[in-house]
């Protein structure tokens, strides 16, 4: 556990001085040990005062999976100061190396507490949808990562910023809606629901069930991030990103020069 407790402290002093370190992959015997490396941290950061108020699904692009030699997706946590609003602008930063991805998000209505939760009880459970932009940025440098690389760095989660625009269940769309990502005049990224497990509530049932089972179970008021419906986009400075989820609306972040 000494061993972990040392990773954990490595990729808290890459994030917080944005100079990232070698991968860690070797040093894990498995993927349960970089979730308790990325528990070691979700407490760390709980206990100087920071404010749970979501988790993140990453890995939902089967071809990801297979670049990455797994078959499931892998979780991360989202935090208070990780919210940036709709519009807002993140500091650049190359040690960061921040990228962005276009997501859907949901707003959770009511506690998803068992390990078995069903599909109806999903859907019953999400109150809203809204676009979202998720910034993932690794601890890792040159993003050398494989899973437990990822897993133990938080998913590689960084910020998140959440469209104006929330819609039920009923009133859109989530197979079929298409994304596109844009900087100006300029296409980044395209996807579809459907890049993401085949449905984004496939994303929000497995994350619902696994969270129940690591003891962090989903509650009212969470924001679940669904996975990425196109390819991510590196961030460069100055740069404005704006994504559009068909029947959902937009949202938008720009870093600065």
């Amino acid at each position: 556990m000494a061993d972990l407790q040392k990773l954990a402290a490595a990729l808290r002093e890459a994030e917080a001085t944005e100079q990232p370190i070698a991968p860690i992959r070797d040093q894990l015997a498995s993927a349960e040990q970089a979730y308790m490396v990325q528990e070691i941290n979700t407490c760390a950061r709980l206990a100087a005062g920071g404010r749970l108020v979501g988790r993140k699904v990453g890995l939902t692009n089967p071809a990801v999976q297979v670049q990455l030699g797994v078959d499931q997706p892998d979780y991360g946590m989202l935090f208070a100061d990780m919210d940036l609003p709709h519009g807002g602008e993140l500091a650049f930063s190359a040690g960061a190396q921040f990228k962005a991805e276009a997501e859907l998000a949901f707003i959770m209505g009511r506690d998803l507490s068992q390990g078995d939760v069903g599909m109806a009880e999903v859907m019953r459970a999400v109150e809203y949808v809204v676009p979202a932009i998720e910034i993932v940025g690794s601890r890792i440098a040159d993003w050398d990562i494989r899973f437990v690389d990822t897993v133990a760095d938080n998913a590689s989660s960084a910020f998140f910023t959440l469209g104006p625009s929330a819609r039920r269940l009923t009133d859109a769309d989530l197979l079929d809606c298409r994304m596109r990502m844009t900087s100006g005049d300029t296409v980044f990224s395209e996807g579809t629901g459907r890049a993401c497990l085949g449905s984004p509530l496939n994303a929000l049932a497995w994350l619902a069930r696994v969270m129940a089972r690591a003891g962090r179970p989903l509650s009212e008021g969470d924001v679940v991030l669904s996975g990425a419906l196109g390819p991510m986009v590196a961030a460069t400075p100055g740069a404005a990103f704006t994504a559009t989820i068909e029947g959902f609306g937009e949202t938008s972040i720009r870093f600065g020069a």
